[in-house]
């Protein structure tokens, strides 16, 4: 929904806030899963409509070989150790693979002037790559671009919520 569009976001009780690194699921329609500063992160929401459960996993790396270690004690910071913990705990909360919707935003060229490393498109690439492999796809992304991202999912309507520093909420 383009943002001057009219829609009104439903009265949320409480915010679960994911940090870097971090994910949270629920099954609360009160509640709103809600990251902050996604940069080169990515933030990634799947949401079963029919049972209203969601998960949302702000992701800084792409692959856990670089650390192998680190995967074990922070699996959200990788892509490949975090997005397939986000699956589990959506279904583990009522979730059917049938019904979700997965979206994405982040991924940015922030810090890396020169693209040496590109880390928010590997990062985007890794999620791309993991989704076709299992079978899945996005159904809306905003990646890429040099701006800071806040991602919302609203669970009581699956909203996906994208916002910048400047610009008004929409849609995703």
């Amino acid at each position: 929904m383009p943002a001057s569009s009219k829609w009104v976001i439903p009265n949320v009780q409480k915010a679960l806030v994911v940090g870097v690194a971090d994910m949270v699921a629920s099954n609360d329609p009160s509640a709103e899963l809600v990251t902050y500063s996604l940069g080169s992160c990515l933030g990634v929401t799947v949401y079963d409509p029919a049972a209203q459960v969601g998960g949302l996993l702000h992701v800084m790396l792409p692959d856990s070989s670089i650390n192998p270690d680190k995967a074990v004690t922070e699996p959200y910071m990788f892509m490949d150790t975090g997005l397939p913990r986000l699956f589990r705990a959506v279904y583990s909360l009522g979730g059917d693979r049938s019904r979700v919707i997965i979206k994405a935003a982040g991924g940015g060229q922030f810090l890396d002037s020169v693209p040496l490393y590109n880390i928010g498109q590997r990062n985007s690439d890794a999620l791309r790559e993991l989704l076709v492999r299992n079978g899945y796809a996005l159904s809306s992304e905003n990646l890429g671009g040099t701006c800071s991202r806040t991602l919302r999912l609203l669970l009581s309507t699956g909203w996906v919520t994208l916002s910048s520093p400047g610009t008004p909420p929409y849609i995703l």
